[in-house]
């Protein structure tokens, strides 16, 4: 069964998606390494010794009450650490850049034998995408598939959310080991090229010196601290047994009362120990306290504040924000959700599926398991231009514009005369811009500069589509909603909404134009 495999590598949890040519995206289940619900993969690795080949990885680990300690074969939050600049020596035996290549290579052994991936896409944080890249093509390099794509993980989580390209978006990511917000602003919006994961490897061949340019979200804000879910976890470890030793087999009851907390008023686990056995119970009002006394709705205070600062140094304000996106198991503490409902108000908070989200928004940025070709020229629609008294070209997808397209762009117009009964869609491709001419001088040909400008545009037909109005309009006032797309056959195709007669269903099916290129 050939598809489409990503991997989200994360400080504490790994996510594998997987999606085959029909069938929907979904996470896939690698025994003996993934667990829990939703299926993920621990972000550990135990070696037995220096020279060990193949390490206990995810579900092993915690099995073998591993998970803690400072035995220099255990490697866990390397993630953060892969595409940084080295800040000392390792404290164990593996490099963070090794540890996260044994990860790769054990879950690449653990697919399922009918699975044949022909591309596989990896997520990368955007403040070392530089490096992340490099060092994915070295750990990747022996990996038998076909085609190799990169992206960011803040562009990866907003589409798996759902938002369009072009949004702005505050990503509150709360790891096992970090907490981290974000607001980045993502690729495309109206006249601009949707984001698209970076191909590294297509058809064998190596991309990575193709001269592609970085495909990131633009991040306006970012603060983070080194605290996260384990902390959590130690936290709930110390208020239950204020007596004993924060082991692994606790620490990993403690995980599974949090989780269970966030479903459920209250929480409770068998602590075996000796030979004996003790209830460890936890109601959610106890562990609110908990987090209050704690500081932590203090210390998310103090990060969104950083963050809405170097948003205002560039002219946003909250209300400029189109989503809040959580992301990580911790994020789905009811406490967190109320704060960010409270600091965050009338701005859409999108955390249906916050530990997933990024691993199915990898798939969706590798259009299935189909390359997506781009337009090499682009469209435009001539519009009347009030203030200039002229008409004026207004672009919808520009050269570099991936198709077939995955949501409509739409565009109001308004009438330009009183009693207008109909409006027209002129339609032109954009000209290659040149910026030197050919002119014969003396008889013999000289390059001359052209001066800078609006690039030319050739109308595409003599005969524009003109769409009836349902009753007379007036001018300046909005009548049409157009929304316009790309299909998988290169068409570009137009459907509207006629304002005035939208409760008596002025709406259009969609209706192709002609062809891009």
């Amino acid at each position: 069964m050939s598809g489409t495999l990503a991997i989200d590598l994360g400080s504490s949890t790994t996510v594998v998606a997987w999606q085959d040519r029909q069938g929907p995206p979904g996470l896939l289940p690698l025994p003996p390494y993934s667990c829990g619900d939703p299926c993920v993969v621990p972000s550990l690795l135990w070696l037995e010794a220096p020279d060990a080949e193949r390490p206990l990885i995810g579900r092993q680990v915690l099995e073998a009450a591993l998970a803690d300690g400072d035995h220099p074969g255990l490697c866990r939050d390397f993630k953060r650490q892969i595409g940084a600049p080295a800040t000392g020596p390792s404290p164990g035996w593996l490099s963070a850049e090794r540890a996260g290549a044994l990860l790769l290579e054990g879950l690449w052994r653990a697919l399922p034998a009918e699975l044949v991936p022909e591309r596989l896409v990896l997520t990368a944080p955007i403040e070392t995408y530089r490096g992340y890249r490099a060092w994915l093509e070295r750990a990747c390099r022996d990996l038998a598939v076909p085609e190799l794509a990169l992206v960011d993980e803040p562009t990866a989580a907003a589409i798996g959310a759902g938002l369009p390209p072009g949004s702005r978006v505050l990503v509150v990511d709360m790891g096992g080991g970090t907490i981290d917000l974000s607001l980045v602003a993502l690729e495309g919006g109206e006249g601009r090229a949707a984001p698209i994961a970076q191909l590294l490897r297509f058809a064998g061949r190596d991309l990575t010196r193709s001269g592609q340019s970085l495909r990131c979200a633009r991040v306006i804000g970012k603060a983070g601290v080194a605290l996260g879910g384990r902390d959590i976890d130690r936290w709930i470890a110390a208020r239950l047994c204020p007596d004993g030793p924060a082991d692994g087999g606790l620490l990993q009851l403690a995980e599974r009362i949090k989780c269970q907390l966030s479903d459920a008023p209250e929480a409770r686990q068998i602590q075996a120990a000796a030979g004996s056995f003790r209830e460890l119970t936890l109601t959610r009002p106890a562990f609110e306290r908990l987090l209050e006394e704690r500081g932590l709705p203090q210390l998310l205070d103090g990060l969104l504040e950083a963050v809405l600062a170097a948003a205002r140094r560039e002219g946003l304000g909250l209300g400029d924000i189109d989503a809040v996106l959580p992301v990580g198991g911790s994020s789905r503490i009811p406490l967190i959700r109320r704060w960010l409902e409270g600091r965050c108000p009338g701005v859409p908070l999108r955390g249906e599926r916050p530990v997933e989200a990024v691993a199915l928004g990898a798939l969706a940025l590798t259009p299935g398991v189909q390359v997506r070709d781009v337009l090499a020229r682009g469209v435009s629609l001539r519009c009347w231009d009030r203030r200039s008294a002229a008409h004026r070209w207004h672009p919808l997808f520009v050269a570099g514009q991936s198709w077939p397209t995955e949501q409509p762009l739409e565009l109001v117009l308004a009438c330009s005369q009183d009693g207008q009964e109909e409006l027209e869609l002129v339609l032109g491709e954009p000209l290659p811009e040149e910026r030197a001419e050919v002119v014969f001088e003396a008889g013999l040909p000289v390059l001359r500069e052209r001066p800078a400008g609006a690039a030319p545009v050739r109308p595409w037909s003599p005969s524009p589509l003109t769409i009836p109005l349902a009753s007379p309009g007036q001018r300046g006032v909005d009548r049409l909603r157009l929304r316009f797309s790309i299909d998988a056959r290169a068409r570009l195709l137009v459907a509207w909404d006629d304002l005035e007669a939208a409760a008596d269903g002025g709406r259009s099916e969609p209706r192709p134009l002609g062809p891009v290129r």
